[in-house]
């Protein structure tokens, strides 16, 4: 009798650290969730000036958000009817969350190097398309007056064009209705290739970085959903026995 009230006791623990889990899990989901559509909208202007800039891997750490919250939600459901085949599935599925998540923070560190490679090249072609394409004009526009930069590595790019284009107002660092921007005095100066590639990667890295630590939290998830299971089938062989 003493064996089987241990054995009940470790049981009723060890649901309540997985159902804990099952709250941080969901938690972490909605986390990822967030931050993949922040980063998404955060960083639209940027890789749409970019020729290789799609925005699939952070649309890719949302939709592995979304799919982790439902499913620790359907995990508090296995934790609270303590099926063993369900609980070894659950770990299963863990398993298989960490190593996604493992290679959805090495597909945004990639990603990261095709948006670098492919940025010069897209405001390059933005800013010849200036005047003419209202969508890049407007993230030209944009990208300026947020960055405090001018042109591609600096303001001087803008007069280098073939054919030459005046430097639009976003290069100035005083009111524009008060500015001459090609006195270089009134704008500003340093290009914004380098600004942009340093704001990117911040961002890009913190995203990553999160996707790659979080792939580690499951494997406690596979611990205590196993131990569990295994409690479970070791009560039942008791109460036969």
């Amino acid at each position: 009798m003493s064996k089987r009230l241990e054995t009940v006791a470790t049981m009723t623990c060890m649901k309540t650290l997985l159902m804990l889990f099952n709250f941080i899990f969901w938690a972490s989901g909605v986390l990822m969730l967030c931050i993949g559509i922040w980063m998404r909208i955060q960083l639209r202007d940027y890789m749409n000036m970019s020729a290789q800039g799609s925005g699939a891997a952070l649309l890719a750490i949302a939709s592995l958000g979304a799919v982790l919250a439902v499913a620790a939600v359907l995990a508090c459901c296995c934790t609270a009817r303590g099926h063993p085949a369900l609980l070894y599935l659950y770990g299963a599925f863990l398993a298989v969350v960490a190593l996604l998540e493992l290679a959805a923070g090495a597909s945004v560190y990639a990603y990261r190097t095709n948006l670098n490679e492919g940025f010069d090249q897209g405001l390059n072609e933005s800013m010849a398309a200036y005047g003419q394409d209202q969508s890049k004009s407007n993230n030209i526009d944009s990208m300026q007056k947020t960055l405090h930069c001018c042109g591609n590595r600096g303001y001087a790019d803008w007069l280098n064009l073939d054919p030459p284009k005046d430097i639009p107002l976003s290069c100035c660092k005083v009111a524009q209705d008060k500015c001459d921007s090609q006195d270089p005095d009134e704008i500003y100066t340093e290009g914004c290739y380098n600004r942009v590639l340093d704001f990117i990667n911040s961002n890009i890295g913190l995203v990553a970085g999160t996707a790659i630590g979080v792939a580690f939290f499951p494997l406690v998830g596979i611990f205590l959903a196993c131990c569990l299971a295994s409690n479970i089938n070791k009560a039942e062989y008791e109460q036969v026995a």
